[in-house]
């Protein structure tokens, strides 16, 4: 199950903003949660660092550890970079699309948004977040959406797409015009260490 529980506690403890709130709250209070917050040693051992990169990955993408872990192990069977496939696995479900292309203002948002049924893929309606999309799939927003006040207002307020994906804001669709590349996708995270993580 997504992660449900207050989102400023878990952004201060990993050091990660993942919505605008989260954002402030991070700027105001530069300390993990918690008494002794501001006294907490910073230099972590090998297995914390990797234990905590992948916290923020599953935090960032808002998904389980099931998950995290079910989508690691088809990266690992694929070709090439396994933390390379993971990031690309991550970034290509539909929640974080509709999350890239501006029409939810945060991962959480979006994930909710697909999962009532607002989206529909290459013309049918999909319930799910975690579903895969392909290179030249399109992703609409359903007829019976378009007037839906918050993700009207995360298009209006949305920041320019990533080259991977193309958005017409007025049909309010987008297309995965191809694969991203690691270095096109927007999450600043050592995937490396999620990798060495799940290799022991």
């Amino acid at each position: 199950m997504a992660y449900r529980g207050p989102k400023a506690k878990v952004a201060r403890s990993l050091d990660l903003a993942v919505t605008p709130k989260t954002q402030k709250i991070l700027e105001r209070r530069k300390f993990p949660p918690g008494q002794h917050g501001m006294s907490r040693k910073k230099n972590a051992g090998v297995y914390k660092q990797q234990l905590v990169e992948k916290q923020r990955l599953k935090f960032t993408y808002n998904i389980s550890e099931a998950q995290l872990a079910k989508t690691y192990a088809e990266a690992n069977r694929k070709e090439g970079s396994s933390g390379d496939n993971l990031m690309v696995l991550l970034e290509t479900r539909l929640d974080a699309l509709v999350y890239r292309a501006g029409f939810a203002r945060t991962i959480f948002a979006a994930r909710q948004y697909v999962a009532h049924g607002h989206f529909q893929v290459n013309g049918r309606r999909s319930f799910s977040p975690n579903r895969l999309i392909k290179p030249n799939d399109l992703i609409e927003l359903r007829e019976k959406s378009k007037n839906h006040p918050q993700i009207k207002e995360a298009i209006e307020g949305a920041p320019e797409a990533p080259n991977y994906l193309s958005v017409n804001k007025d049909k309010k669709e987008a297309k995965l015009v191809n694969t991203p590349l690691r270095d096109q996708i927007p999450v600043k995270l050592n995937e490396q260490l999620v990798v060495e993580y799940y290799s022991k």
